[in-house]
């Protein structure tokens, strides 16, 4: 056998459905019998769906719009085909094919997200380790939303606004190039059945490489690479945070059937090699945005670029919106960031003063930061929900869409893309500038 063959056997075999169904198993995931049992019955069920869904791609690729770039507006077929030989559902809609329950009785997984623009739940499953179904619950929400909107801001508040902010420069840039790639490559999630989905919130984006796992690797790294020097800590500390932060995000996706074993293997050594070409210039990337005459407008340009260009590699998806979210929160905090400097709000500590001591923890010392974090998120959330109810009706009206029903809204890109890009670059722009400065005004910064 040749290495490439022997190559092309090993992607195959990481690849299986069948290993991430036999892991589920493993931790104590099953799906219900009637499930397993009406699939056994019918195993030409799954190409029967493949190529209804093949069929339904090639009829939008005939569409105007479809092939492109957006579908004209009122259009509800704003999906991207599968590429061809990926043998998966399109980007857009469920990747592996819903089983039907039936008269069986499980009990749902957890406290599973719903897909906000497609309704679509988590499967019924029967799961007997629940401690561990908790655990790997928590680490998939290291890569979601909530924890971004508390981690960072919890550093640039409360720890280091230097590092909080360089730990974005690297977020953004993992994260844009892990979408990228996934709509360059378009290969589709596990198949359901064998698979159980028990989380369905990111099933209609495509799946290699697995951005949790990117995400997952490049936060504890880099945050050890930040501070290791900076702050006074035993680099064992470090060195145990990475692989454990890294393998429970990791494992995690394989254990809610989002990701195949190549997947989170691709994303991790994907990041690397990013964190590899790209670390050297965070520091250059941080001093320019905070310095730069000009920095505001070449930031908000350059992101700007790159979501257009990030919006011509497929037609529509949820992960646009994804996309959009990402760069609109760096384009907002490197332009706080750089107001913030230029007011003196937020002054890292000079050079000579490193390695920097941990303070001891105090009643006056705990109970700020608890009010900072408090009153900032309550300002960050009210913003947020301002700007959704500004950009997303603004939208609407100015494209010409129906915005009675706001998740039919907002499965239109010409919806989706300012509402997401505008409010969280104003969420962005209110961690680094806006909530400093209330900070400030009333003596707790």
């Amino acid at each position: 056998m040749s290495l490439g063959q022997w190559l092309a056997q090993l992607v195959s075999s990481l690849q299986d459905p069948q290993k991430v169904a036999r892991f589920q198993q493993l931790c104590g995931v099953e799906a219900p019998a009637s499930c397993t049992a009406a699939a056994a019955a019918d195993p030409r069920e799954d190409e029967k769906a493949e190529a209804h869904l093949a069929g339904e791609s090639r009829r939008r690729e005939r569409q105007p719009g479809a092939a492109g770039g957006p579908p004209p507006p009122g259009s509800d077929r704003n999906q991207c085909p599968a590429k061809l030989g990926g043998g998966g559902a399109p980007n857009g809609v469920r990747n592996g094919r819903a089983t039907e329950v039936g008269q069986a009785s499980p009990r749902r997984a957890g406290l599973l997200r719903r897909n906000s623009l497609t309704g679509e739940e988590g499967q019924l499953a029967h799961v007997s380790n629940w401690p561990l179904h908790y655990l790997f619950c928590f680490g998939t929400e290291l890569g979601n939303e909530l924890f971004y909107i508390l981690f960072f801001p919890f550093w640039i508040w409360n720890l280091d606004a230097l590092v909080g902010r360089r730990l974005v420069v690297i977020w953004v840039l993992v994260m844009y190039l892990g979408q990228c790639t996934k709509d360059i490559i378009r290969w589709p999630r596990p198949a359901s059945p064998p698979v159980v989905k028990l989380e369905v919130f990111y099933n209609s984006e495509y799946s290699m490489p697995s951005t949790h796992a990117m995400s997952g690797t490049a936060i504890p790294v880099s945050m050890v690479l930040l501070t290791y020097g900076r702050w006074q800590y035993p680099l064992t500390y470090g060195l145990i945070l990475i692989p454990c932060w890294c393998s429970l995000v990791c494992i995690s996706r394989i254990y809610m059937g989002m990701h195949s074993i190549l997947d989170v293997i691709a994303g991790f050594l994907y990041t690397i090699l990013i964190l590899v070409i790209f670390y050297p210039f965070v520091d250059l990337i941080d001093n320019f945005n905070q310095t730069h005459r000009y920095a505001p407008l070449i930031i908000i340009g350059l992101h700007l670029a790159l979501g257009i260009f990030s919006f011509t590699l497929d037609t529509w998806s949820t992960s646009r919106g994804d996309t959009a979210e990402i760069l609109g929160s760096g384009a907002g905090i490197a332009c706080g960031s750089h107001f913030t400097y230029k007011m003196g709000l937020l002054l890292d500590p000079p050079l000579d003063i490193l390695p920097l001591a941990r303070h001891p923890i105090s009643v006056t010392l705990f109970g700020k930061a608890i009010l900072r974090i408090f009153i900032g998120m309550l300002f960050v959330l009210v913003v947020r929900d301002i700007m959704k109810r500004i950009t997303i009706p603004l939208a609407c009206k100015i494209f010409n869409i129906p915005c009675d029903d706001i998740r039919k809204a907002r499965q239109h890109m010409e919806v989706e893309l300012p509402y997401r890009y505008i409010t969280y670059g104003m969420v962005g722009f209110s961690i680094t500038f806006l909530v400093p400065y209330i900070f400030f005004f009333i003596g707790i910064s």
